[in-house]
């Protein structure tokens, strides 16, 4: 994925967000950061880890750290999720792909751009 990084939203509280204002997730204020994942694969384990009882539909944003205007860092050894510390300037998101559940709840891999 290179200077790709995906972040996992409800659908529904992303669709309702402010267009024209930075994006910022739902526990932003708690966490002070936005939580992001390298690789659909690792985004599928973290979702199911995280959100597997949370039967809303999600998406993830594609997000091309290169434009991105706050801080990235990474907090982790093994460097798979970065952090965006400030509002998400809307251009650093290239696209917006729906990610897909198995039966028992679990998150798959989403398609990714490209």
């Amino acid at each position: 994925m290179g200077d790709l990084t995906l972040h996992l939203v409800p659908a529904e509280y992303f669709r309702d967000c402010d267009r024209d204002a930075p994006y910022l997730p739902e526990r932003f204020e708690q966490d002070g950061f936005i939580h992001c994942t390298d690789g659909a694969e690792e985004l599928a384990r973290t979702g199911t880890r995280h959100y597997r009882d949370d039967r809303r539909m999600y998406v993830a944003l594609v997000i091309d750290k290169r434009r991105v205007q706050p801080a990235v860092r990474y907090e982790d050894e093994a460097s798979l999720y970065p952090h965006i510390f400030g509002a998400l300037n809307r251009d650093a998101i290239v696209a917006v792909v729906p990610v897909l559940r198995a039966a028992d709840g679990a998150f798959l891999p989403p398609r990714l751009p490209g």
